[in-house]
């Protein structure tokens, strides 16, 4: 099964990945396991980087997770391929996929598969690419040949914190931009100062990881999925023209459009200030 996931993983340009012993990771969501049918057997890590030249474009208003095509899309497709061969190859044993609602600590896991260390951020950092990844998982009741990591942080540098733009309001930017209904006028202010249609990337652009990775090129998604349709820099002319099916490709479609809309008002409309905390 090793060597099959090997090679699957290779052919999609996964090259980050590992599996560790379900015993070793923490688990949030026992319900989803239960469901599954798995009590025990191994958790495969998966490692999705997503960061491309569009993402490095000077007037991008999206989180870089947000440039490219909604993520869900391309763990849906992945697993969609994947479930069927591993089911008919390996029927004795039982499978269950996740990204995001996952049953374990994603980061955690992740941290002690060996596949990177936890930021002060709480994103895990890889040694390519930094923390522009996302996190899926492949679990099954098969025993996979693993190593158990011992979870590492960071050098605790302090840059992800000093580059935080609300940390001493008590808030955050990301969260902000995603807030539905109508934002006073400090959180209007938030917005136009820093000029985010959605997200925030503050953190993570000056973590010395992604400096590094940045500078060696390293940084950037092999999987061809990341650099098909992007988008960098949202208008009002570009979301007006989104069909509703184009709307839904897009990771910040989940809250819909009356939020991106209102930000994008903002952005054009909200006269500039300095807010205080």
């Amino acid at each position: 099964m090793f060597l099959f996931l090997s090679n699957f993983f290779q052919k999609k340009s996964i090259d980050c990945w590992a599996p560790l012993p379900l015993s070793a990771c923490r688990i949030q969501k026992p319900y989803l396991l239960e469901r599954a049918g798995i009590a025990d057997g191994t958790a495969i890590l998966i490692v999705v980087p997503y960061f491309t030249s569009a993402c490095r474009d000077p007037q991008r208003n999206l989180s870089a997770y947000a440039v490219s095509k909604n993520y869900h899309a391309f763990f849906d497709e992945l697993y969609g391929e994947l479930l069927p061969i591993l089911k008919a190859r390996f029927p004795k044993n039982r499978f269950a996929c996740f990204a995001d609602h996952s049953p374990i600590a994603e980061v955690e896991a992740a941290a002690r598969a060996g596949l990177g260390v936890i930021g002060d951020n709480h994103l895990l950092l890889t040694e390519k690419y930094s923390s522009y990844i996302f996190l899926g998982e492949l679990i099954t009741d098969a025993i996979l040949p693993s190593m158990v990591h011992g979870v590492k942080g960071c050098e605790h540098c302090g840059a992800c914190s000093a580059a935080c733009p609300m940390k001493e309001c008590g808030t955050c930017l990301s969260a902000l931009t995603q807030k539905k209904g109508t934002l006073d006028a400090q959180e209007q202010a938030w917005i136009v100062k820093y000029g985010s249609v959605w997200g925030c990337d503050l953190c993570q652009e000056s973590c010395p990881h992604t400096v590094r990775a940045q500078k060696e090129g390293t940084i950037f998604t092999p999987i061809p999925y990341f650099w098909e349709n992007t988008l960098p820099h949202l208008t009002g002319a570009h979301l007006d023209a989104m069909s509703e099916e184009e709307f839904l490709s897009r990771a910040y479609s989940w809250r819909g459009r009356e939020t991106i809309e209102r930000n994008l008002a903002i952005l054009k409309d909200y006269k500039k200030g300095e807010p205080t905390c």
